[in-house]
């Protein structure tokens, strides 16, 4: 295999944009992108893992994760993103990202993996990644959007 996993580090935080642009259509650019992962989302424990093809500057499939603590679950990993670019997607990058978080999961001593997916038609192909990969529906997510106060 000529492909690798490796974790995105600044200054390569752009190599993951045209992977989570796919997932993330309301991105509005590379730079905004950076801005946000690297002077926001890092400092709340953010980290980036990607597939990357030998010699190529940016990843073919890229995980967003971190770790969490609540009461009902102990320590967990949360999947914030998981995305491949159109063009490499059914040749297992996204199964590979799952196995290295699952195992970076077992490294930080977690005891569960969580990820929240969207519903509908386009998801069916990541649900059934999911539940091949050992995972389970345990809840439903419930959210509100708020406007911001005036």
């Amino acid at each position: 295999m000529t492909s690798q996993i490796r974790e995105i580090l600044p200054p390569a935080t752009a190599s993951a944009f045209p992977a989570l642009s796919q997932l993330r259509p309301a991105l509005v650019g590379t730079a905004d992108f950076v801005r946000i992962v690297d002077e926001v989302q890092r400092l709340e424990g953010y980290r980036l893992v990607g597939v990357f093809d030998r010699g190529q500057p940016s990843a073919l499939a890229v995980a967003g994760f971190r770790v969490h603590h609540s009461l009902s679950a102990g320590r967990f990993l949360y999947v914030d993103d998981l995305s491949t670019i159109a063009s490499a997607r059914r040749q297992g990058y996204a199964r590979r990202l799952l196995d290295w978080l699952l195992d970076e999961a077992r490294r930080l001593e977690c005891a569960q993996v969580h990820l929240d997916s969207g519903v509908g038609l386009d998801r069916a192909d990541a649900h059934r990644l999911y539940l091949n990969t050992g995972m389970t529906i345990t809840a439903h997510h419930f959210a509100v959007p708020l406007r911001p106060a005036t």
